[in-house]
């Protein structure tokens, strides 16, 4: 309750005493002025609106039931646990159960927030909320309703939406000392002058016009500033907030990757040439719809024609290319296809996985002939970006859903502090709690699984180009060009205004000391002082409007004014 009061309190005291005694002028000046504060805040909001997708409605309403060899299709809320329930290529998966029948892969990057398609076969679990991509199958349930993947991210992003507490404003919290203050001295000063105008003309000139003026202007040329460089501002607060941040903690797929597979090569494991293996692959893989077959599509260009392509759910494809048959996929498809030559193909694949990259294999005529290497790329800029972060003072911690060899490559790559790795929801969930306990934490991310870690910290920034709706709901900033670099000059914007807006409650509180002095000397009436506030008021709206034109994008050497503390 001690922030309830704030200094609209004080304004208002001061307006209906100003009527009370007469003094119409000084009552419409500070009402004025006082709407203008409020205008300025609440253009803030409303220029950054985004409508809000519910998370709910990522999963169907209905699904097809499996019973006695038919299946039919009934609301969600019918499904019993132990149902089977069949699910299309291209569908959401609307429960969490375990496959029965069936081979595919899974998009999880709602789950995980990474790119890579996980391959499923039966007794594998999959989860509401992520798509099946490519073959048929029947999944048995055994999480439903609140249960469910999708239900507990939802519930996560509503709780931590609710944990983190309405970022109270640096003048509001001042405005409380400020009530009691001139309350209590124009008091003292009726019960020793007995003068009714000078106890409301300390009222009327202590009435903080420019402190209400100095956070709102103060954020609006901020936020405007930013939004020259592709950065939306969706809660004023939350730049007084990042001028204090001492951690961020960031996504890695999408964030400081492209979020984009791309093949990095081909190794040939046998006599046959490596530019052959690749032509020959590449070839069949422009047939495939799969993100891996088409970063390798991409990488070759090949251009053959391809007879009998088939696509085998969980596996890999095959087909006949320039009278060849060439099978592109897993260690289990070659033990089947092409077991001769896997041994050697292994022992690359498994030095090409240990320094990061998702390995294919491939075979030709019945020989596993080589390896493709397959790796999401980190954007240009990242590894500077973290520099630049490091030398305003920050920690810098990745977060991903990857495994720990691909995490710990891309962390090192980039310098990052520490490196947190096959992370679910629940585990960012955790991290930015335990992080935000000791520390002022900036989470920065662009999936669907980032938005309750968004919601948690002191400070949520989203990529808005290429991030989910939901998490750009999620966040207090997004990044609209998915622009990463421009997080340093954010920082560096973020804690100029918030010293913006310190020396102008600061000015605003010597100003009104004198005034009030004067007044209770009797120097002062009620319309002077309503013109010493319009002049300090002017003052303060000068000096936030520096803002607009503060370049603090390219200032890689800027000193450390408002440094946060750890505290």
């Amino acid at each position: 309750m001690e922030h309830d009061i704030t200094a609209d309190v004080l304004v208002s005291i001061a307006i209906v005493a100003a009527v009370l005694i007469g003094e119409f002028e000084s009552a419409a000046d500070v009402a004025v002025i006082m709407q203008i504060g409020a205008f300025l805040e609440e253009a803030t909001v409303n220029r950054a609106n985004v409508q809000l997708v519910k998370l709910e409605g990522l999963t169907p309403n209905v699904a097809r039931v499996v019973s006695g060899g038919r299946d039919e299709t009934v609301p969600i809320e019918q499904v019993k646990l132990g149902d089977t329930v069949r699910i299309a290529p291209g569908e959401i998966i609307p429960v969490d159960g375990r496959v029965l029948s069936g081979n595919s892969s899974v998009d999880t990057s709602m789950l995980t927030g990474e790119s890579v398609p996980v391959d499923i076969a039966p007794g594998d679990e999959v989860s509401s909320g992520t798509t099946n991509m490519f073959g048929s199958i029947d999944v048995v349930v055994d999480k439903i309703g609140e249960d469910a993947t999708a239900a507990r991210m939802a519930k996560m992003l509503e709780l931590a939406s609710a944990s983190r507490s309405k970022i109270v404003r640096t003048a509001d919290r001042v405005a409380v000392y400020i009530v009691v203050i001139a309350l209590s001295v124009a008091i003292l000063t009726y019960l020793l002058t007995m003068d009714t105008v000078r106890a409301v003309t300390v009222l009327v000139v202590f009435c903080p016009c420019a402190l209400i003026l100095a956070t709102p202007t103060a954020i609006m040329a901020a936020a405007a500033n930013m939004s020259t460089r592709g950065v939306l501002i969706k809660n004023g607060g939350a730049l007084e907030t990042l001028a204090k941040v001492d951690t961020v903690l960031m996504d890695k797929t999408g964030t400081l990757t492209t979020g984009v597979m791309s093949c990095m090569g081909f190794e040939s494991t046998s006599d046959v040439p490596a530019d052959e293996v690749s032509r020959l692959v590449s070839s069949l893989e422009s047939r495939s719809e799969h993100p891996l077959g088409k970063a390798i599509a991409r990488y070759g260009g090949g251009t053959s024609d391809v007879e009998g392509f088939e696509y085998l759910p969980g596996l890999g494809v095959k087909g006949t290319v320039d009278g060849r048959t060439v099978v592109a996929g897993n260690v289990r498809m070659m033990a089947d296809c092409c077991p001769e030559g896997l041994e050697a193909a292994r022992a690359k694949g498994d030095l090409a996985e240990s320094d990061g990259y998702t390995v294919i294999y491939a075979g030709i005529d019945g020989r596993t002939v080589g390896i493709a290497m397959v790796a999401d790329t980190v954007r240009d800029g990242s590894a500077g970006t973290i520099q630049e972060l490091k030398d305003l003072g920050l920690e810098t911690i990745m977060l991903t859903g990857d495994t720990g060899t691909v995490a710990r490559k891309v962390s090192s790559s980039l310098g990052m502090d520490d490196v947190v790795w096959e992370c679910l929801p629940e585990d960012k969930l955790r991290t930015v709690g335990k992080v935000s306990e000791k520390h002022h934490a900036c989470m920065i991310g662009d999936g669907i699984n980032d938005a309750p870690s968004l919601k948690l910290a002191d400070v949520g920034i989203s990529m808005g180009g290429i991030g989910s709706r939901i998490a750009r709901d999620s966040s207090d900033i997004v990044f609209m060009k998915d622009d990463i670099s421009r997080l340093p000059g954010v920082i560096r914007l973020s804690r100029r205004t918030l010293l913006t807006i310190k020396v102008g409650i600061a000015f605003s509180l010597i100003l009104n000391t004198l005034a009030m002095v004067m007044a209770v000397m009797g120097w002062m009436g009620p319309v002077a002082g309503a013109l010493v506030h319009n002049i300090g008021s002017v003052i303060v709206i000068i000096a936030a409007a520096m803002l607009l034109k503060h370049d603090c994008w390219n200032d890689k050497a800027e000193t450390k004014v408002g440094t946060p503390s750890t505290a």
